[in-house]
């Protein structure tokens, strides 16, 4: 098959493993909810990632070269909605009632399709892991398969850092510090994508 497998797995699994506004709001949700409650989210972060890889590997790749300004206003409107995660992150509390919902498998599927660090390492994925004389069925089964098997691992153990941070830190001081660092950090991580696509 023409993909470069050991160094697609290794690029996927530093993109996936380090922050990023997925991982960040992960954290955060667990952090406030437990673990538990927040795997139906984690589970909608992890399936919402395929509608990035499906679309960009049967088509918008041809698509991207054609309409850059269509992508530059999609780029501008993901990055509008993951500051408002992190503003939501802001004013979140650590261990929030039982009665209060956790955000729900729903709302994780849209996480990454608003990503634009999700847009950015599915775009590396496919040009430079691919070889060319690839089919685009193929090399698209390949790049999900390998994403959706990397998220299902890597994804959950920041759900479970956020469980483990927020039994430190639930109630003291420490706790708004907390929710300022992972809100500074979601915005961080977009502004380094951006950076570095300019």
């Amino acid at each position: 098959m023409g993909i470069e497998f050991v160094s697609f797995i290794l690029f996927a699994s530093a993109m996936v493993g380090t922050p990023g506004p997925a991982n960040m709001v992960i954290l955060a949700a667990s952090a406030q909810f437990g673990f538990k409650r927040a795997l139906p989210f984690i589970a909608g972060v992890v399936v919402g990632m395929q509608f990035v890889i499906w679309p960009m590997g049967l088509g918008l790749m041809a698509l991207y070269t054609k309409l850059p300004l269509l992508f530059e206003g999609l780029k501008w409107a993901s990055v509008v909605y993951i500051f408002w995660l992190a503003y939501k992150i802001l004013g979140a509390k650590l261990k929030a009632s039982e009665v209060s919902a956790p955000p729900r498998f729903i709302s994780g599927l849209v996480v990454h399709p608003l990503n634009p660090k999700a847009w950015a390492m599915t775009i590396a994925g496919f040009t430079n892991f691919v070889k060319p004389d690839t089919s685009a069925l193929m090399a698209t089964i390949a790049i999900a398969a390998c994403f959706f098997a990397i998220q299902s691992v890597l994804q959950p153990l920041w759900g479970l850092a956020g469980q483990v941070i927020a039994a430190r830190l639930a109630g003291k001081p420490g706790e708004k510090y907390l929710m300022w660092v992972l809100a500074g950090l979601t915005v961080a991580s977009v502004v380094f994508v951006l950076a570095k696509g300019d």
